[in-house]
């Protein structure tokens, strides 16, 4: 799909490194005035990736391989299920890396609404949370880790479709020790899959811009 300010492309399953390299090619040509704002979505085999903040102790308890990355934040897991989205978009001037993110958990917030899920912010923590209910932990249902160079974005979100959780099990997410993981699936008890979730995401896009 191309609107008039926002290209977006959808490669179904992709490699991370290979996912990584087309993100970098995209960029260049966003920043060279050559490439329109554009937007990956799509779905990863499984991986784990590092961004800069990540700790020693955050990593798989198991010695699984790690991606260590350039993006904010600490250590996450990708893989199937998960709709991963990667905005290449030139920010304006002056770049406000706060105001960007806050217009991603919006978007992330809106599409979890349109499926019946209340998320929101939570303070000191990016991303998008379902709070705790009867005295669990608050569930972390959308992840979100970025960065900006030249002044343009880089990386980007992950929400949790339809995703086997217990791979949030074998390390630490996101670096938090006091609060859970959810998806669509799990929130609503019935498999919510990236094709149904794709289209509604793709008309909050706008609230990135």
């Amino acid at each position: 799909m191309t609107s008039s300010v926002l290209t977006v492309l959808r490669p179904g399953l992709v490699d991370y490194l290979e996912a990584w390299e087309e993100q970098k090619r995209l960029h260049e040509g966003v920043v060279a005035g050559a490439q329109p704002d554009t937007v990956l979505l799509l779905e990863h085999p499984s991986v784990f990736t590092a961004g800069k903040r990540t700790e020693p102790a955050d990593r798989p308890f198991d010695g699984t391989p790690v991606v260590d990355v350039d993006r904010g934040g600490r250590i996450t897991w990708h893989g199937p299920g998960q709709l991963v989205g990667y905005p290449i978009l030139r920010l304006p001037d002056p770049v406000d890396v706060v105001a960007y993110v806050r217009r991603t958990e919006q978007m992330l917030i809106d599409v979890c609404a349109e499926f019946g899920v209340t998320a929101e912010r939570i303070e000191g923590r990016s991303g998008a949370w379902v709070r705790a209910t009867d005295g669990g932990l608050d569930r972390k249902i959308a992840q979100i880790g970025i960065r900006v160079s030249r002044g343009v974005t880089l990386h980007g979100f992950a929400l949790n479709c339809d995703c086997d959780l217990s791979n949030f099990d074998r390390f630490v997410p996101c670096g938090i020790r006091d609060a859970a993981v959810t998806s669509l699936s799990a929130e609503l008890g019935r498999p919510v899959p990236i094709s149904e979730v794709m289209p509604v995401v793709d008309r909050h896009l706008a609230t990135l811009l």
